[in-house]
């Protein structure tokens, strides 16, 4: 046995600064990103907006002129040659909107909902593969998570409250938690701070720096950290001064309170729709909508500045230089993100943009993820709070997801489609003789969609149909 050197290419993804700013940006909401690119201009001196007049108005349209998108021979979205987008290295504005004289979606709507963080996890949950017991489990867990994201109730307890209706016990519950502990946004149904953190590091790559020590830190002298320090930390770890430091930085750099991103909106609250999409030459095209990303450069004169300035005013733009590129990259990669999905989502979903409800097709995260080469959690993050203007209106990008019923001829129907056609049974029924719940699955049996009863009433529930007796009228 002979040792030798021999070299060898590894690839490794480190979660870079930048890359963790990206996952921020593409999280946030149109207004919410609006708000912190503000702040970032505000702060860095090296940073302007585009048209040096401060947050782009979105009343305006700077979309007005510019060419419409031609369809490409296959048939595929694709923007037009104007509306593809090459930004220089050193400043960022949106895409080309839609073509002139078309709506394009910059200004203020109020929403037709306010999403909670309980509806952000229930709606992943019924997405989910789960089994009808494990749902009902789901649910009384998703209920009992605060609006930080934590699970504060004892899994006996919360057990015990789903007596008699489903027998359970601690045992049971616990896998379903693990499995909602894997939603989005990460971390949520943790049941304390080191729980959250652990889960946030979990899902970070495992050459990630000083991860395996920040988890340690996590699992035991969290609540002594502020006490102990640094020093202390690394003595009782028995870890190097560098590493110590290093896995400390990586635990603030977590979010504590993961349930606060997604609180419902309050009381007059109004969305912006981040893309519009419309049919041409009878192709569906989608841009991202005029003001829907700010737009923001860097100053070139502090830029040059930097040849001529001493080492320590050197070092301070050169830093602030590095945090204004690395913004711009994250402003690059959340529209390139978001544009993948949206034009994905426009074209599998087509017949329920141009028809009706009963025409959207069983879509789960999964499949997307799939068709596009992206984790589950990137497509979650990206449609999280995000919307589109279409002819049917502004819709969120969840309205395009629903899970699937399969059917008699081998197909599958979506679950909003199998509301939306109880909704018209219901509307076209007798008022002397109400369609019951039972008739209701015997007519979509009938129909070619094998559905049974309780499920009936649990769609008859959600879209706040009475039960057949309470609908009854009488003369």
């Amino acid at each position: 046995m002979k040792q030798r050197l021999s070299p060898a290419t590894q690839q490794h993804l480190v979660l870079t600064p930048q890359l963790r700013q990206a996952i921020r940006l593409l999280q946030l909401s149109a207004a919410e990103l609006e708000a912190e690119v503000a702040e970032a201009v505000a702060s860095n001196p090296l940073l302007d907006w585009q048209d040096n007049g401060g947050p782009v108005d979105s009343s305006a349209d700077p979309a007005a002129g510019s060419a419409s998108p031609e369809p490409g021979a296959s048939g595929d979205i694709e923007p037009a040659p104007d509306d593809r987008w090459e930004p220089d290295a050193d400043q960022w504005q949106a895409p080309g909107g839609a073509p002139a004289g078309r709506d394009d979606g910059s200004e203020l709507e109020q929403p037709d909902t306010e999403e909670s963080l309980q509806d952000h996890l229930l709606w992943q949950l019924h997405l989910g593969h789960f089994s009808p017991r494990d749902t009902r489990i789901g649910i009384a867990l998703v209920d009992a998570i605060d609006d930080d994201g934590y699970l504060r109730e004892d899994l006996s307890t919360l057990a015990a409250s789903l007596r008699p209706d489903l027998d359970t016990c601690a045992e049971e519950v616990l896998p379903v938690l693990r499995r909602i502990q894997q939603f989005d946004p990460v971390g949520v149904g943790a049941r304390d701070l080191g729980e959250c953190l652990r889960l946030q590091l979990q899902a970070l790559p495992a050459d990630t720096p000083a991860r395996a020590l920040a988890l340690a830190i996590a699992a035991g002298p969290l609540q002594q950290l502020p006490k102990l320090g640094i020093d202390g930390i690394r003595a009782l770890l028995g870890c190097p001064p560098a590493a110590a430091e290093t896995a400390v930085q990586l635990l603030r750099t977590l979010d504590p309170r993961p349930g606060a991103q997604h609180g419902a909106l309050p009381a007059g609250s109004y969305i912006r729709p981040d893309c519009v999409a419309w049919r041409q030459r009878g192709l569906w095209q989608v841009a991202l909508a005029a003001g829907a990303l700010p737009r923001v450069a860097i100053q070139r004169d502090y830029q040059q500045m930097i040849r001529h300035a001493n080492a320590g005013d050197a070092d301070y733009l050169r830093g602030h230089l590095q945090e204004a590129r690395w913004l711009l990259k994250g402003l690059e990669a959340r529209a390139d993100t978001l544009l993948r999905v949206v034009r994905w989502l426009v074209r599998g979903q087509a017949a329920f943009l141009e028809f009706c409800p009963q025409a959207l097709r069983p879509l789960t995260l999964r499949s997307v993820a799939a068709e596009l080469g992206l984790h589950e959690s990137t497509v979650s993050r990206a449609i999280a709070r995000k919307y589109v203007r279409t002819p049917r209106g502004t819709l969120a990008l969840r309205d395009f997801f629903a899970s699937g019923i399969g059917t008699d001829d081998g197909g599958s129907a979506s679950s909003t489609a199998i509301q939306d056609r109880i909704r018209q049974l219901v509307a076209g029924e007798n008022p002397r003789k109400p369609l019951s719940d039972a008739r209701l699955a015997d007519t979509l049996k009938a129909e070619g969609v094998p559905v049974a009863r309780r499920t009936v009433a649990k769609y008859r529930e959600a879209l706040q149909i009475p039960a057949s007796h309470e609908r009854m009228r009488i003369g």
